[in-house]
């Protein structure tokens, strides 16, 4: 999962406030695409980034970076984290036009994209016209139904029953409005996608808050004593064995002893 906020976190130092690029999401979201081809991303596409003609730009260049899916929002273009208070929101019509923009450039690719319909609409216009939003979306082409902000599990389960069969995708965020589910109870609601987009960047933030704060008062951070997470551990998560592996087949010699 690409997201938009660990995106504006790790590439500007910024909060999620619509600060970021485009250019700088797909280029995120093209490093993630190519780690493992196997998995399939599904990446963050805000508003997309303008009207349709920006739409259509953005969906393109996700496509040719071999991204599986992606979500667009019905936030104005300033937009904000969906957990945030005060989001402002397009038309109904205007967040249509975004997703048919999205599927029209997704047909002159001649290639395939899961287009996810995502409504930032329940804080301020409530559960009955966050739910036409996304209706109205499905009928212009989306794949994927998408509530940002569920508050309840009931809210989750009448949306995911409003839009059946439609898929309907659940995001949980640490620290956020939605209550924390397992996989489980989400799919007992209905959901048939859940996303935990910031659980990286969690875990990344409190280990180097521990380590920094160890390094501070310390002078030195102990070694795990697990003895993981050394440098030939994240050379070999980042695939040295199997550059070495390839180098060997094609007749090299320089990687024979790393």
């Amino acid at each position: 999962m690409l997201t938009g906020a660990g995106t504006s976190a790790s590439r500007l130092g910024s909060p999620d406030l619509g600060l970021i690029t485009l250019s700088e999401m797909h280029a995120n979201a093209s490093i993630l695409a190519s780690l493992d081809r196997s998995v399939p991303l599904i990446a963050d596409a805000d508003t997309g980034f303008g009207g349709p003609l920006s739409v259509a730009r953005t969906v393109t260049a996700y496509i040719d970076s071999n991204v599986a899916a992606i979500h667009l929002e019905d936030q104005v273009v300033n937009k904000r984290c969906g957990h945030l208070q005060s989001k402002q929101l397009v038309s109904g019509e205007e967040f249509v036009t975004r997703i048919r923009a999205a599927c029209m450039a997704r047909d002159a690719a001649g290639r395939d994209i899961v287009i996810i319909a995502r409504t930032d609409s329940l804080q301020s216009l409530g559960l009955d016209a966050a739910i036409d939003r996304l209706q109205s979306a499905v009928k212009a082409g989306a794949d994927v139904a998408f509530l940002e902000g569920i508050l309840t599990e009931e809210q989750g389960k009448r949306v995911c029953a409003q839009l059946a069969p439609t898929p309907c995708l659940i995001n949980i965020v640490a620290g956020g409005v939605t209550p924390i589910l397992s996989a489980q109870q989400a799919s007992d609601l209905g959901f048939k996608i859940m996303i935990w987009p910031i659980m990286a960047l969690t875990a990344v933030y409190n280990s180097v808050q521990s380590v920094m704060k160890e390094l501070k008062e310390t002078g030195l951070v102990a070694a795990d004593t697990n003895g993981s997470g050394g440098i030939r551990d994240i050379f070999n998560a980042c695939g040295m064995r199997e550059c070495a592996d390839f180098d060997a087949r094609a007749g090299g010699s320089a990687l024979g002893r790393l």
